[in-house]
């Protein structure tokens, strides 16, 4: 395989990603620097790079997301790229330029290309003006709640009221008829300046129980870019993705052609770079462009199992000025992968946050799993960074297959110390619903059925009667 001549790579990240991010450079024998804050100094991400550096305090704005203690960390150790993994700095284009600015390849996108799309308002309206569908609403921010009614009577209910620089469910307030247009309109404005420091909002209509799709796109700096077919992300919590899966249920190979020009359009008008998303709603067959992530998803593993492609490898080699090491017509989607969030989270108490010390942490393995973790036995859960311990990832070739090994990996899914979401997928994986590749939506409403996935051991022997051998 060719050198990449872009190291020491400094991995502006922490947890999985971080970990993942260094493996990936570790292959390619590239140099890698962890940075850390005072609560992740022994971190794995930590322990698994060459070089580390500190960047002060556990507040995220006092280390990770400090523009400038991250730049005088690449300086003091001598890295030549950054990697910003996804969160934090990931799609600030102020940090793209920054790293521009100091003479670093920034790993991802262009400035541009970052800046336009981070504007929920503004990548409507460059979809709009490339002929992308886009949920019917407005392309305006909103000024007073006056204006958000007279928007939201034009369009029709229910609305949905959205931060224009808003994401992961902030910033987002449904609207069901125009009693309610106020407060949603000042919700999602307050929590837009709160989470995202922009007050602006927009409207769109609502459209209830969609399905999440989203498609992965790739592209180089030599004008190729091509789809690696779709995710479908439908289980959510307040907007929250739980759990993916490529390919999408109810994705035929027309409609994935179909979705997949309609990504590719779409990073082709912004001049795009890297690997990005195209998130939309799929209603039927009507899909619907929703927005852009300039980065790496959280969700990607299950794009690299069902079609082999090393994302975190390819966007190293595209931003070493590589072309793409595959054309649209080498991408084949094979069996199925799903994926299951672990978060240090009690679904049985309304998903509340569960920090604690990990006593026990044995992840499971065999054919076909996969478990991306920042994790071990030892390690703090605080409540200053997300709640994801770990990605739990299985093939196999269909659906059926893969839900059964899924189970199987979450009974042997050993954790200690801390609630998880384990028991949570055990039970919803179990459901009609799922297997009728549903949504989830009236589950995950139901406290009473999220009470009932409480912290239980798994009845490992529930398929059979265990028999004893003399």
């Amino acid at each position: 395989m060719q050198m990449l001549d872009i190291g020491p790579v400094l991995v502006a990240n922490r947890g999985e990603i971080a970990v993942r991010v260094i493996r990936a450079l570790r292959e390619l024998g590239i140099p890698s620097v962890a940075v850390h804050s005072d609560a992740d100094a022994g971190a794995l991400h930590v322990r698994s790079a060459d070089r580390s550096y500190g960047l002060g305090p556990a507040a995220p704005a006092q280390s990770y997301l400090d523009i400038e203690r991250v730049l005088r960390a690449a300086e003091v150790t001598g890295a030549r790229s950054i990697h910003p993994g996804y969160g934090f700095l990931a799609e600030n284009p102020v940090f793209a330029e920054a790293c521009e600015r100091a003479g670093l390849i920034f790993i991802g996108p262009p400035v541009e290309a970052i800046r336009g799309m981070g504007s929920k308002i503004e990548a409507r309206r460059r979809m709009r003006d490339a002929g992308i569908p886009t949920v019917p609403g407005g392309t305006d921010p909103l000024a007073t709640a006056h204006d958000a009614a007279a928007a939201a009577d034009a369009i029709g209910y229910p609305v949905a009221f959205k931060a224009s620089a808003g994401g992961g469910g902030r910033g987002f307030r449904v609207a069901a008829d125009r009693s309610a247009v106020e407060q949603a309109f000042t919700g999602a404005q307050g929590e837009g300046l709160r989470f995202f420091g922009d007050p602006s909002v927009y409207v769109e209509r609502y459209i209830e129980d969609p399905r999440h799709v989203e498609v992965q796109i790739f592209a180089d700096a030599h004008g190729n870019v091509v789809h690696l077919g779709e995710r479908d992300c439908s289980v959510q919590r307040r907007h929250q993705k739980l759990i993916e899966e490529s390919p999408g249920p109810t994705v035929d190979p027309a409609l994935r052609e179909r979705i997949g020009e309609i990504a590719v359009a779409a990073a082709r008008s912004i001049g795009y770079r890297s690997a990005g998303t195209v998130e939309g709603l799929l209603v039927g067959d009507d899909f619907y462009f929703l927005e852009m992530n300039t980065r790496l998803q959280v969700e990607h593993p299950v794009t690299e199992m069902v079609t082999g492609v090393d994302l975190v490898r390819e966007q190293l080699r595209v931003a070493a000025g590589l072309p793409l090491a595959f054309a649209q017509g080498d991408v084949r989607m094979r069996g199925w992968a799903i994926e299951c969030r672990i978060n240090a989270e009690s679904a049985a108490k309304g998903f509340l946050p569960a920090p604690g010390t990990i006593t026990t942490w044995v992840p499971p393995d065999g054919p076909g799993v996969r478990v991306d973790s920042g994790v071990r036995a030892g390690d703090q859960i605080t409540t200053h960074y997300d709640p994801l311990l770990a990605k739990l990832i299985v093939w196999d070739t269909d659906r059926g297959a893969a839900t059964r090994r899924m189970l199987r990996a979450l009974d042997e899914f050993e954790v200690a110390g801390t609630a998880t979401l384990i028991p949570f997928h055990r039970n919803f994986l179990r459901t009609p619903e799922w297997e009728r590749g549903e949504t989830g939506r009236s589950l995950l409403a139901d406290r009473t059925w999220l009470k009932a996935t409480a912290e239980t051991a798994p009845d490992r022997h529930a398929t059979g009667t265990k028999q004893e051998i003399s």
